[in-house]
């Protein structure tokens, strides 16, 4: 047998790797893969005008953008390789050691625009409030899961205590963006674990108390919704700068390199990334990104229709959504249709904490969506009949 022939990934492959890759759902790995690459070439576009200005090389984000992104796609296929109980056990350790990091930042983290959400290792700074959200989603569907089997385990005591704990650190960093997050994927996941409408509205209500009082005891929440719902009560130089640059790019944009905007705002490459690849490639391209985002989205949960494990499609619903709001916060953000939030578009925007923990959230749903035979889902085991 030639080579090639002993490690082709035929049908009846039987190996890690054949499995894996005859029940993963390839459209979605095709899609986030494509994401990945055009994040790394809009980070070519929108980075080095940012580096020049703050007195770095060139192409400083763009070589470290490329150096999170290995790990980030090991870390992405190594998880979507998982069965769904290791899953879960990732979930509870990686929970615990990250929890223990967000606490960290309230004590070592050094102050950067008014919040501690970082630490500094080894020359690079890591955000762990962006590694517990996807753990945290697995950790929630687990609860309410574990609740609706009516095994004597407190689940929805848990889930809701789990919730608290990370929602209380995310306050005290302040980090009001990454809290409205988990919030509604919190409670995203109750809805769909069949919690009753007093208990949802009763939440919707204090998540309105909690926005309200943050709005009055937070001078940045303060300042930032103010200049939303008032442009002229303070700066809006960014929104403007990005909404310009939407109207100067047009339909096919003014060509790769040919964008000014990224040479004027500081978070061109980060937070407004969106806006410089509008600029330069045209609402076309900025549809496209919708497009994917969209597409992995709707194909995920039509792939959770078919599931009949509860776990798995609570905690693949919560990823997603998760996932999808993110990147919808950040375009909203973009376009002027919500307050600045410093919320990146996952797998475009430079950031290596974001960039691998996108790639955490993505592969944990890669692993809880794999097919098994007769079109349901694969929980770790593998027959040698096609699949689709």
């Amino acid at each position: 047998m030639s080579l090639f022939g002993k490690f082709r990934l035929g049908r009846t492959n039987q190996s890690v790797l054949g499995a894996w890759w005859w029940t993963v759902d390839r459209w979605t790995l095709a899609a986030v893969l494509f994401l990945s690459m055009l994040g790394l070439v809009l980070s070519l576009a929108a980075s080095p005008a940012v580096a020049s200005k703050i007195g770095l090389p060139s192409f400083h984000f763009v070589y470290r953008q490329a150096l999170f992104l290995v790990p980030a796609l090991f870390v992405l296929l190594g998880v979507s390789m998982l069965s769904v109980r290791q899953v879960r056990r990732l979930a509870i350790l990686g929970f615990a050691g990250v929890y223990v990091l967000m606490l960290a930042t309230l004590v070592v983290g050094p102050e950067i625009k008014g919040s501690t959400r970082w630490l500094s290792m080894a020359g690079f700074s890591l955000q762990p409030s962006e590694f517990i959200k996807p753990l945290l989603v697995i950790l929630l569907a687990w609860m309410f899961s574990e609740a609706a089997k009516k095994t004597g385990v407190p689940g929805r005591s848990i889930a809701l205590g789990l919730y608290a704990m990370v929602a209380i650190v995310l306050v005290r960093q302040p980090d009001f963006g990454q809290l409205t997050l988990i919030t509604i994927v919190f409670a995203a996941i109750s809805f769909l674990a069949g919690l009753s409408w007093f208990w949802i509205a009763g939440m919707a209500g204090l998540a309105i108390v909690g926005g309200y009082s943050a709005y009055l005891m937070v001078p940045h929440v303060t300042s930032r919704v103010d200049r939303f719902l008032d442009p002229a009560s303070g700066d809006t130089y960014q929104i403007e700068r990005a909404l310009e640059a939407f109207r100067a790019g047009g339909l096919f944009g003014r060509g790769p390199g040919e964008g000014v905007v990224k040479r004027v705002l500081p978070d061109a490459h980060t937070d407004f990334i969106f806006a410089v690849a509008a600029e330069e490639y045209g609402v076309i391209v900025g549809l496209l990104i919708l497009g994917l985002f969209g597409f992995i989205v709707i194909r995920t949960l039509l792939r959770v229709q078919e599931e009949h494990d509860l776990f798995v499609q609570l905690a693949a619903s919560g990823l997603i959504v998760l996932i999808g709001i993110q990147a919808l916060i950040n375009i909203a953000v973009n376009v002027n249709l919500l307050p600045a939030k410093g919320m990146t578009l996952p797998f475009i925007s430079y950031g290596g904490s974001s960039l691998i923990a996108v790639a955490l959230a993505l592969g944990m749903l890669l692993a809880l969506t794999r097919r098994r035979a007769g079109g349901t889902l694969h929980h770790g085991t593998y027959t040698k009949r096609a699949y689709a």
